[in-house]
């Protein structure tokens, strides 16, 4: 059965091109859909959708294969202080590819977790305060205000498609991300980093050191990013279970 750390079998071909919406498989939409699609948007209220406040540009890696990393953007939608839920795509673009999901949550709400749902979650301080979590296009001054509340935050991201090894579809187990850190084999690549500021015209190191106010814990809970001191990682595997049914099955 498919396992998270695996790669797939024989995937359907794309649809050509090597980017976003270009390398899914499909036919192109037609005149009918279209039109469904503006009546939708003209008579629906949309109303989860046209909540999103906030797109975060950052990066993340495979729980269970630091080598892999990723640029993700993150449309954030706040329930309340203390929680965040997020869409996660693979860039700003409008075909951009639905990649997974992160909850955010406060300090608060995480340490009342039991320790093991504690240990599929990481902490945030270094990815804010390295300048790596950016809101693009947002003065530094308005950001400050949210990256306090967040500095202190913990997420946990299952990542749904993993276009980095080029799947065209959504393919096998859903893969539990980690944040990027400090320590030798969670630290970013640098040539991503670089293409990122690139793309957005500001500077890490900048923004970095623009964040050198912004007070970071003492500590983190220690089954939070649970691979630092246990030098593991989490892959899903699916299996066949016998189901819970109302009736017997035929």
């Amino acid at each position: 059965m498919a396992s998270s750390d695996e790669t797939p079998g024989p995937m359907p071909r794309s649809g050509g091109g090597s980017t976003d919406a270009a390398c899914t498989p499909g036919r192109a939409m037609g005149i009918g859909q279209r039109m469904m699609d503006k009546g939708a948007q003209m008579l629906q209220s949309l109303k989860p959708v046209r909540e999103t406040q906030q797109h975060v540009c950052t990066f993340a890696l495979y729980s269970h294969d630091f080598t892999r990393q990723i640029e993700t953007h993150h449309y954030l939608t706040r329930l309340n202080q203390d929680f965040l839920q997020c869409p996660v795509f693979d860039s700003d673009s409008p075909t951009a590819r639905l990649i997974g999901i992160e909850y955010i949550v406060s300090e608060r709400i995480f340490e009342a977790l039991p320790p093991d749902e504690q240990m599929l979650w990481h902490s945030h301080a270094f990815e804010i305060k390295s300048g790596l979590w950016t809101n693009p296009r947002v003065p530094g001054m308005i950001q400050k205000v949210e990256l306090k509340n967040l500095v202190t935050s913990y997420g946990k991201f299952w990542c749904t498609w993993q276009v980095d090894r080029g799947d065209p579809l959504p393919l096998g187990a859903p893969c539990l991300m980690m944040s990027p850190r400090s320590e030798n084999f969670a630290m970013m690549k640098t040539e991503l980093i670089k293409t990122r500021d690139a793309k957005y015209g500001f500077s890490r190191e900048e923004i970095k050191e623009s964040r050198a106010g912004i007070s970071e814990p003492d500590t983190t809970n220690p089954q939070a990013d649970y691979w630092i001191r246990a030098g593991r990682g989490f892959a899903l595997d699916v299996e066949p279970v016998d189901m819970k049914v109302r009736a017997a099955l035929p």
